[in-house]
């Protein structure tokens, strides 16, 4: 099974303590170039009273991966429709993403779609949101997907609880001084 390594590298509080000053200024400079940091190095959300309003729109898809039982039974759910039932919880959660994700800013969002098919083996979903503000939408779009997936997972466990939610993911951006994104075309697992 593979292990991720934990973001101190397995350093207890006492080890912490007595890093020596160079790392941790190491450290405060990593911090630096990210957005969500202030200068002494503790989380902040960003200020973007002087970014001007745009609009701006975020596509992400997540899959789920199932087996041929499960799918053949997702007409027979007797929970309800999973998919209907998952695309209304992402929509819900594009909504609520500023409760749920500490430094992001709550959003007049003016469209929300989430859309899930059935394939080979699992669903994929697709989540596109859309905003005229002075930030992006790519959280909310992410959440919106990651709990559509969620949802699904939810609604078929009793079937099978080796389902899984794979490949969360950021498929395109547009909109504000960072300009467009596009994920890189791969091969899709679905």
């Amino acid at each position: 099974m593979t292990r991720f390594p934990l973001a101190d590298n397995g350093a207890n509080d006492n080890e912490r303590n007595t890093r020596p000053d160079s790392f941790q200024r190491a450290k405060k400079e990593e911090m630096k170039k990210l957005s969500h940091y202030d200068s002494s190095g503790r989380a902040s959300m960003v200020d973007v009273f002087r970014k001007k309003a745009t609009r701006r729109e975020a596509v992400a898809s997540a899959q789920v991966l199932m087996s041929k039982t499960v799918l053949d039974a997702l007409p027979q759910n007797p929970k309800g429709d999973p998919l209907e039932v998952a695309r209304i919880a992402g929509i819900q959660a594009a909504k609520r993403t500023s409760e749920l994700i500490p430094m992001c800013h709550p959003l007049p969002l003016s469209h929300i779609d989430v859309d899930i098919r059935v394939c080979e083996n699992g669903v994929a979903i697709t989540s596109r949101v859309t905003t005229t503000a002075e930030t992006g939408v790519e959280m909310e779009a992410l959440v919106a997907a990651s709990v559509a997936a969620l949802t699904v997972y939810d609604m078929c466990k009793a079937l099978d609880k080796g389902i899984e939610i794979r490949e969360v993911v950021l498929e395109s951006k547009s909109g504000g001084k960072s300009g467009e994104y596009r994920r890189a075309k791969r091969k899709r697992q679905l």
